[in-house]
């Protein structure tokens, strides 16, 4: 519950009082697990990162062209912010708050620029693409992805992820050598 009330309204407009009603108990109640609103959204930061890293770990285990792998973290991640509320509380949080744990970018931009740099070094890179750029161009697509998905409920399930797999089909297709098959 308290994720949901982070995502939608952000640390400042986040209060032991919304997140008392919202969740039907007292305030002693949350204040007794929680003192402070910084550490109930530090627990939130926490749970979204995991989440996140999990996802990570599940996809780039799996192996693969690197250029494949950053295709399927792009969906997976997409898919994981879609469903889950405290994930992309996680990276609002990251952002608005002072004293915030790692930025949510942290937990999957580091192995997405790695995999990149692979692709490069593999030639499925098309050669005049920096891959240094294709990271920041994911990481502002990612970005879009959690801002719609907070403003989109009530779209069909996996709307954002669909136009999220259009998105990435027109990026690969820029970015992909011309020997690559440009599938995502």
């Amino acid at each position: 519950m308290a994720a949901a009330e982070f995502d939608r309204n952000g640390y400042d407009g986040t209060s032991f009082s919304r997140l008392s009603r919202s969740a039907g108990i007292s305030i002693g109640a949350v204040t007794f697990h929680f003192s402070a609103k910084g550490d109930l959204a530090s627990a939130v930061e926490d749970a979204g990162r995991a989440a996140t890293r999990r996802v990570v770990e599940g996809v780039t285990a799996r192996g693969g062209p690197a250029l494949d792998t950053v295709s399927a973290l792009v969906f997976a991640l997409g898919g994981l912010i879609e469903a889950d509320a405290a994930v992309r509380a996680a990276a609002r949080l990251t952002q608005e708050r002072a004293g915030a744990g790692p930025d949510w970018c942290c937990c999957w931009l580091p192995e997405v620029r790695e995999l990149l740099d692979q692709a490069a070094e593999r030639g499925q890179l098309h050669p005049e693409v920096d891959p240094r750029a294709v990271a920041v161009l994911t990481a502002h697509l990612v970005a879009g992805v959690v801002t719609r998905a907070r403003r989109g409920r009530g779209e069909r399930p996996g709307a954002v992820v669909g136009d999220l797999g259009e998105l990435w089909w027109v990026v690969r297709r820029g970015i992909a050598a011309p020997t690559d098959s440009g599938n995502a």
